[in-house]
């Protein structure tokens, strides 16, 4: 009988997800937009090159940067000429193309939702109109980047929505946008709304069923950035988009996992992810998403709250940030970690640690990497099982924050700031 009652409170729970709470509205179902790019089937009758063209739908991003390597210069702008709308979105295809592609594909746009992806001068990677259409673009000078970075984004979030001016830095174009210029020269930062994002919060945003898609879909897409020769890059997930992440955590060779405002990640902790990549999750006090159960019953709900010290991620700190959309607002303590973290210089190996959970008396620090408690350089403090109680007790305390800024145990940035 206690299992069947704890049963009813669980799924009582995760109804309250779909049915509204704290700002929650209903939402319609999407269809899952799924397969190959439009265009595929002339694509694959073409013979032009001579043994066929790669199939988009099968052949790996590797099979399909190989391809395009073994193509002359000519060659390559013949297929990009006859197919862009093939050339555009399929992954490990290089990008210089695929931006090339994606001009000729939009310009040949009739829709009105999509008039201003085609100016002049934008670096769209991926564009895909039909349903509520899907795109991606890129900020700063991904083929030189030493540092890239990739922006997956909740509900609400389409082709048609991507310029929206409306809290722009909450929007997918506006945190990519402020990502790359706070991080500066030498990185790139690509804003993904290349999956069915649900429209509202209803049944779409309290399961994993688009979730699920859309894992499928970024998957090739980091492996289509590696495949062209691009560093691993780090994913920064919101809302939504980190129960996307947590799905495809396993299967993404990427550096860095940041989720913010999450719903949870479908997994019990970070060990449930089973990912090589640094977990981080970032919650401002106002979030709306804080009142959302954090529940997995009969498919509704994504579980654990990442920033949960029970589920080992580590500490963004957010005091700084406001609302469900404020996490790249300019000035904030977010922003700033997120910023050391696209540079590579906030998060080195092994640096770090669970928010305000104990670290483990037997992990060494990183190789080259002094452990210290100054708060100061972005080391992972290393209690020591033979110290003193107050020098463990404060190890479990510690929040990690990038170089040059100290912070307090609940994550609020005490004086210092990256620049």
């Amino acid at each position: 009988m206690r299992r069947y009652a704890r049963a009813l409170v669980a799924f009582a729970l995760a109804a309250g997800t779909v049915a509204g709470t704290a700002g929650w509205v209903s939402g319609d179902a999407q269809q899952a937009l799924t397969g190959p790019p439009p265009g595929s089937a002339q694509w694959r009758a073409d013979r032009t090159p001579g043994g066929g063209l790669p199939d988009p739908e099968r052949a790996t991003p590797g099979e399909v940067a190989r391809f395009f390597a073994g193509l002359s210069a000519a060659e390559q702008r013949r297929l990009v000429a006859r197919h862009p709308s093939v050339v555009g979105n399929l992954d490990g295809a290089p990008l210089e193309l695929r931006y090339r592609a994606n001009a000729l594909a939009l310009a040949a746009e009739d829709d009105p939702r999509y008039r201003s992806l085609a100016a002049p001068g934008r670096r769209i990677l991926a564009f895909d109109p039909r349903g509520r259409g899907q795109v991606a673009e890129v900020f700063g000078d991904l083929r030189t980047a030493h540092r890239v970075s990739v922006v997956v984004p909740g509900s609400d979030n389409d082709a048609g929505t991507f310029d929206r001016k409306v809290a722009d830095h909450g929007a997918p174009a506006g945190m990519a946008r402020t990502l790359q210029a706070e991080a500066g020269p030498g990185t790139a930062v690509v804003a993904w709304v290349g999956y069915t994002t649900p429209v509202g919060v209803g049944i779409d945003a309290a399961t994993g069923r688009l979730a699920q898609a859309g894992a499928d879909r970024l998957t090739r897409f980091t492996e289509g950035l590696t495949a062209d020769g691009l560093p691993e890059p780090a994913v920064f997930c919101h809302s939504y988009g980190s129960v996307v992440c947590g799905l495809a955590a396993h299967r993404l060779a990427v550096t860095d996992l940041v989720v913010l405002g999450s719903p949870g990640m479908r997994a019990d902790d970070v060990a449930g992810l089973r990912t090589n990549a640094r977990v981080w999750a970032a919650k401002d006090p106002t979030d709306w998403i804080d009142n959302v159960p954090n529940v997995r019953f009969a498919g509704l709900g994504h579980g654990t709250d990442p920033t949960d010290p029970a589920f080992g991620a580590r500490r963004v700190p957010a005091d700084e940030a406001r609302g469900h959309a404020g996490y790249f607002a300019p000035g904030t303590d977010s922003l700033r970690t997120f910023v050391a973290i696209a540079r590579g210089t906030g998060a080195p190996g092994g640096a770090g640690a669970a928010a305000e959970a104990p670290v483990p008396a037997d992990v060494p620090p990183p190789v080259g990497v002094p452990a210290s408690a100054d708060g100061q350089t972005p080391e992972r403090v290393r209690a020591s099982a033979e110290g003193p109680a107050s020098e463990r007790a404060r190890a479990s305390e510690d929040v990690w924050a990038p170089e040059g800024v100290r912070v307090s145990a609940g994550g609020r940035v005490l004086e210092g700031a990256v620049r």
